[in-house]
This record gives structure tokens, sequence and C-alpha cells, in this order.
């Protein structure tokens, strides 16, 4: 079981949502309907904060995580099954990628002071925003670019 403060929820859980339901918009080139939107971010933060309340290994969440952004984009926001699917997996590697490049470059930074910053809760979800706040900016970019380029399509 993973556990969650308030803190954790409001700076990283919802914003991620957010995040992770535009990707899958953009990675699918699928214009943003933005009542499906809120209501799928929503849904989405419901159920990952749910889901690491669930006495599980570290890791299987993570799995679940991937398979409920496939099952909300394809079931709230009709993206294609097959690339819900493609686009949750592609969105999960992204981020991982981003979060150890952070955790790489905190590390180098902070050193040994990097454990203390990891066991406070608060300074913990604000050094993983980078990596967050880069995927969000990646996805925007690519998302905008599509718009300019009038490749998106309608659902």
């Amino acid at each position: 079981m993973l556990k969650m403060t308030a803190d954790e929820f409001i700076l990283r859980l919802l914003p991620e949502a957010f995040i992770f339901i535009f990707a899958a918009y953009a990675f699918s080139k699928t214009r943003i309907n933005k009542s499906k939107y809120l209501l799928s971010s929503f849904l989405l933060g419901l159920s990952v904060f749910i889901i690491r309340m669930l006495p599980i290994n570290y890791g299987v969440h993570t799995i679940l995580n991937i398979i409920m952004l496939a099952v909300i984009s394809y079931s709230i926001n009709k993206i294609d099954l097959t690339e819900s699917i493609k686009v949750s997996i592609i969105t999960a590697i992204c981020l991982f990628l981003l979060e150890g490049l952070n955790m790489l470059l905190l590390s180098t930074i902070f050193g040994d002071k990097l454990d203390n910053i990891l066991s406070n809760t608060i300074l913990k979800t604000v050094s993983g925003l980078p990596s967050l706040i880069g995927f969000g900016l990646i996805v925007i970019g690519y998302y905008g670019y599509l718009k300019k380029r009038k490749k998106l399509r309608n659902v």
C-alpha cells in the first residue's frame, strides 16, 4: 500500500491526471472535448488514489494505473482501444524516463542529502514536479504542433 497525503493528492496526483488525459488526446491525435477531458481527468485521479490505497506490491499499482488510463481514454474520451492502450504505455514510459532523469539530476545536486529530501512528504512531492512539468510541456508542445498542422481528428 502506498500512502498518500492531501498535499501529494493536490500537488501531484491531480495535475498528473490532467496531464495524462491530455497526453492521451495528444498522442492519439484527437481533439479535446473539454467536458470529457475534465470528467476523465478527475476520474483518473480518483482511480489512481484508490489504486494506491490497495494492499498490493509496489509496481503493480503502475500496471493498474496504465490499464485505468486506457479504459478511461477508450470509454469516456472515445479514443480507439488500440490507440488508448498504446498511448497509456507511451505516457507511462515518457514519465518514467523524465522521473529517472530528474532523480539523476537531484542526486547529482544534493548527493547524500537526497535521502532526507525524499523522506519529507512535501519536499518529495515538490522535487518530483520538474519531471511532471517537463512532461506537460512536451505534451502541450506536441498537441500545439498537431493543431497548427491540422492533424487532429474528432471522435
